[in-house]
């Protein structure tokens, strides 16, 4: 039998679609996968047919759960590391690309979107949340870092809000992500097929999303969001080690954010030391850097993780062996040193080269 494409393509009245096809995988995107919808989005781009793109996802479970760990952790085992190396280059391409698409770019998100997932989503004109939406980015749980163009987009969610996601891996749900920013729109999962036919029409995008919007829905307040004062008041402090004590003080209150605190706290403890405070130096900084900056930012930091050791060790507890006990390296805060930070943020021989 012969083996599914793991990306769809279709043109359909007026809209070229894209269709993310590894459900078995959570659409987790490959290599092969970057490059096909870059081709893609070079060929409409050019034609006067297509005036608008649409991104779905096969499955429902996830629109993709990021990138392809197992393989990257696999290359980088068999000391393959330029291997992933020039994937990353490749993706981040692909997220500029996205960022600066002349045409609606419209991304239907039902199910999980993490990692590589958000990145082909994000950066597009319109992020349209379903029923199922659930928005993370964990990459320090995993010795990794907020990487596909967060270090842009985090830090202009509103208040504090991006840098506790980028500490915690805190999922938003569509309440949440709508008042922060992550989706623009908010349709029900059953009106995605609806939808789609619609948008495949003359009409404009905004008008049809106008059209499908359900205003109750788009004023209900997520648990995140609920939290938003104390977020802001507590994750402005100017180090992890400060965070944490602001949650801890939280915590040993009668506020209404002492049980939230504490678990938070407990949260961000499981996470990389050295990961972390990478993250919160991508926060602080992104906010004064162009687009560009932060793309090229984030190509230096991984040239140098991929010849780490948290980032495999976390891959090892979370997804090969799953005993989700990770021997970081280094193992607390403080010798996760300011130095070592800097190391990853120096600049390359071979940059990042952007459209």
């Amino acid at each position: 039998m012969a083996k599914e494409p793991e990306i769809l393509l279709d043109r359909r009245g007026t809209a070229g679609i894209v269709t993310l096809n590894r459900p078995a995988a959570l659409n987790a995107v490959t290599r092969a996968m970057v490059r096909t919808l870059r081709e893609a989005l070079e060929g409409w781009r050019h034609d006067g047919a297509v005036s608008r793109v649409i991104l779905t996802a096969a499955g429902g479970r996830a629109f993709s759960a990021g990138g392809d760990l197992r393989h990257i952790y696999e290359a980088g085992r068999a000391g393959r590391q330029e291997e992933s190396i020039a994937f990353w280059r490749e993706e981040y391409f692909l997220n500029a690309m996205i960022k600066h698409y002349p045409k609606p770019y419209v991304a239907l998100i039902d199910g999980i979107v993490m990692g590589g997932g958000v990145g082909v989503s994000v950066h597009g004109s319109h992020r349209i949340a379903g029923d199922r939406f659930a928005f993370a980015m964990p990459e320090v749980g995993i010795g990794f870092f907020p990487d596909v163009g967060a270090t842009w987009f985090l830090p202009r969610l509103p208040g504090e809000i991006g840098t506790y996601c980028a500490l915690t891996g805190e999922r938003l749900k569509a309440a949440d992500a709508l008042a922060a920013g992550i989706a623009t729109n908010r349709v029900a999962s059953a009106r995605f097929a609806e939808l789609v036919e619609a948008l495949c029409g003359a009409v404009s995008v905004d008008a049809i999303l106008a059209a499908f919007a359900e205003p109750e829905r788009e004023k209900e307040q997520g648990p995140v969001m609920a939290h938003r004062t104390a977020i802001d008041r507590i994750f402005a402090a100017g180090s992890v080690e400060e965070i944490l004590a602001r949650l801890d003080a939280e915590a040993a209150t009668a506020s209404n954010d002492a049980r939230w605190a504490g678990d938070v706290a407990a949260t961000i403890r499981t996470k990389a030391p050295l990961s972390l405070k990478i993250a919160l130096a991508q926060m602080r900084r992104g906010r004064n850097w162009s687009f560009e900056e932060c793309m090229r930012a984030e190509f230096r930091v991984v040239s140098r993780v991929a010849y780490g050791h948290d980032f495999y060790e976390g891959i090892r507890a979370v997804i090969i062996d799953k005993d989700n006990r990770p021997r970081w390296r280094p193992p607390t805060l403080a010798d996760a040193t300011a130095e070592s930070v800097e190391r990853h943020f120096a600049p390359l021989r071979s940059e990042l080269a952007l459209p």
